[in-house]
């Protein structure tokens, strides 16, 4: 029986059924791969989440970037509330890898900037795959990365339960060993601390702290408490204390590795010695002694996961342990957006190795650095299980693969049809476009647009802006969860118009907008494919006046098949409608792509112990905010609520009330976490 309770205020509906049975029958008749062709709108995530609930299996949902991770992650959070629903991304804000450029002699140390929130969300995902059997991981590319040994993880973890008696040093020692920190003044996410009877543990995976009350040797007591307010939150009679870091070695593997990494450099060394490389000889011995050291004294050191081979005692050339190792052999994996993701998963192992190339020819690394690295596309294939590619422009390659299991998805469940599509003369364009977006501004519209280039969408948003038009841009640069306030603002009416290059097209869920603009559309290649026309057409998809304009001067074949594709899908979306008396209604969906609703935060005050004048300060702050069971607090404005709180505690602080300050500093910081979870 599956251990998955689906909550949804609608049942499936149009050609939901018929895909859902397909694909249930696939999966349970061990089926090995099976490609969902839905149509931008259809409720494929809804499909999904019923094939989840019917087989019960542990699913893997593979997203081709953060933003849509975290709109998945949302989603599937909605239609599993008593489910684990786990988020899984790079926890990198910034990240700059360590490469050598031997034209101008430039050696780039590795720099990054990683964000603990993310860090725990993935921690939580690990656990939550070790302790339950109703898990859906919705994660990034970055899945496929080494994430060292689940066996050692779980293995290492520190057992705690009410009535057993302990060695309070040697437990303390454990938590060393697996990476926490004893700092007795402020406690945390990954540092423990002792006061008399009472062991306080900030786990790697928990914004809240584990209490050990002790009585002599005897565990008198295990709770969950507020790390700001110390009330407490629930009692346990049990718990494990999983690693603080997903790279764990026990000390008998350490020494065998340390062993093996000074044989591989002598190894090394005689190479370069012999090939007259004096210089890389010196920067390696320099290097990889010290590391050896750091090993020998503490268990770690700067880039350890360049020893990742040696330290889990792979094979040379193997593929590294990852998320995927963490999983039961019994799961589903799930491939959002296959035409993108799937092409990602192929490309990541040649751009890493390329680098890494470079670092071992000069002296920088060991030969064993290539060893860590993501999985190759064959051998993510080899440890994948059934797979459900998702997509509504499937690859050549899943279509091929998936021969005799593709099941189309073209009817919404609103009636909806697919955009219409009008091709239009360059000549003038910008005035005509404006003449649009004015039209739409006034129906409380909003319009997508995507240029060429990140110059062309510069200077066209400049010129919006001056003619009066609500306007901003999105770009590669911009943050992951700035790009998703970004869009919740288009959504909630702040503005009218988006313009960007290459992220308006695949997974954004945007009902709203009822004009897409493509400029240059005659222009081939990859951002004007059959493909890409396609998906970025299909942003329109959700309006019922839903069109899409195409400006050019010439007819490429990759216009006229997207066209064709389009027109096809409307003509049986129409004929669906007209056969079942449906009228098109509007989607009605809301404004809530972000990862966490703000109902949910609200059920934390009490679960959590989240400090109650939070409540009354964003009632105060913003009037819309009401805490009751028949409205909802939208998460897209808790970046104005904070501005607002951010006010205040200048001010206080200002006028010198750093009590008042401190406060306010610590519910913003509270309100930062919610955004992220």
């Amino acid at each position: 029986m599956s251990k998955y309770y689906l909550k949804a205020p609608y049942q499936p509906k149009g050609d939901q059924p018929k895909a859902i049975t397909k694909l249930v029958d696939g999966v349970n008749s061990g089926r090995e791969y099976q490609t969902l062709l839905g149509a931008t709108g259809t409720g494929k995530t809804f499909t999904i989440a019923n094939v989840i609930a019917k087989t019960g299996r542990p699913a893997l949902v593979l997203a081709h970037n953060k933003t849509l991770a975290a709109q998945l992650c949302n989603e599937l959070r909605e239609f599993f509330p008593n489910n684990a629903v786990e988020y899984f991304i790079s926890y990198y804000d910034y990240y700059q890898p360590e490469a050598y450029v031997p034209v101008s002699d430039t050696y780039i140390a590795k720099t990054s900037s990683i964000n603990e929130e993310i860090d725990m969300l993935r921690h939580s995902a690990t656990r939550s795959l070790f302790k339950r059997d109703d898990v859906i991981v919705v994660a990034s590319i970055s899945c496929i990365y080494g994430l060292g040994i689940p066996s050692e993880y779980l293995k290492a973890s520190v057992k705690f339960k009410v009535g057993n008696e302990i060695n309070l040093r040697k437990s303390l020692r454990e938590l060393v060993a697996n990476q926490y920190f004893r700092n007795d003044f402020d406690i945390g996410r990954g540092k423990f601390r002792v006061k008399g009877d009472v062991l306080e543990i900030g786990p790697a995976y928990d914004d809240r702290l584990v209490r050990i009350e002790l009585f002599g040797d005897e565990i008198e007591a295990i709770r969950y408490v507020d790390p700001i307010t110390g009330e407490i939150l629930d009692s346990l009679n049990c718990i494990s204390i999983y690693p603080a870091k997903h790279f764990v070695t026990p000390k008998e593997r350490l020494v065998t590795a340390i062993d093996d990494i000074q044989k591989e450099l002598k190894e090394q060394l005689d190479f370069f010695n012999k090939e007259g490389k004096l210089l890389e000889a010196q920067r390696l011995e320099q290097r990889t002694k010290y590391d050896l050291e750091m090993l020998r004294e503490v268990g770690y050191c700067n880039g350890v996961e360049n020893y990742a081979r040696h330290l889990s005692g792979r094979e040379a050339g193997s593929p590294p342990e990852c998320l995927i190792d963490y999983f039961p052999k019994d799961w589903l994996l799930v491939i959002d957006e296959s035409h993108v993701t799937c092409s990602q998963l192929l490309a990541m192992y040649n751009g890493d190795q390329s680098r890494k190339k470079v670092l071992i020819e000069h002296g920088f690394r060991l030969p064993s650095a290539a060893d860590n690295r993501p999985l190759k596309s064959q051998e993510f294939w080899n440890k994948a299980n059934q797979t459900v590619f998702i997509s509504a422009t499937p690859g050549n390659w899943e279509l091929e693969i998936s021969s005799g299991a593709i099941i189309e998805q073209v009817i919404r469940p609103t009636g909806v049809l697919d955009p219409l599509v009008e091709v239009r003369p360059t000549k003038g364009q910008v005035e005509d476009l404006l003449d649009e977006i004015r039209e739409r501004s006034r129906k409380k519209q909003r319009v997508l647009i995507t240029t060429l280039t990140k110059r062309m969408a510069e200077d066209l948003t400049d010129y919006l802006s001056e003619n009066d038009v609500r306007v901003r841009y999105l770009h590669s640069e911009i943050h992951s969860i700035e790009r998703i306030e970004i869009i919740q603002d288009l959504r909630m009416g702040e503005y009218d118009v988006l313009v960007g290059v290459n992220l308006l097209r695949e997974g954004l869920d945007l009902p709203e907008v009822s004009l897409v603009v493509i400029l240059d559309a005659d222009k081939e290649g990859f951002l004007r494919a059959e493909r890409s026309l396609i998906q970025t057409i299909g942003r329109a998809a959700r309006h019922i006046e839903g069109k899409a304009l195409l400006y050019a001067d010439n007819f490429t074949d990759s216009m006229k098949k997207a066209i064709e594709e389009t027109e096809r899908r409307r003509a049986i979306q129409e004929s669906y409608n007209q056969q079942n008396n449906i009228v098109p209604m509007p989607a009605g969906k809301k404004a809530n792509n972000s990862i966490l609703s703000f109902l949910e935060l609200s059920r934390r005050v009490q679960k959590d112990g989240i400090d109650n004048d939070l409540v009354e300060i964003a009632g105060n702050v913003v009037d819309e905010f009401k805490f009751n069971n028949n409205s909802e607090l939208a998460i897209e404005n808790l970046p104005q609520l904070i501005d607002e709180l951010e006010t205040k505690m200048k001010k206080s602080a200002k006028d010198l009330d750093f009590e008042n300050a401190a406060k306010l500093r610590d519910k913003i910081h509270q309100l930062r976490k919610k955004l992220i979870r």
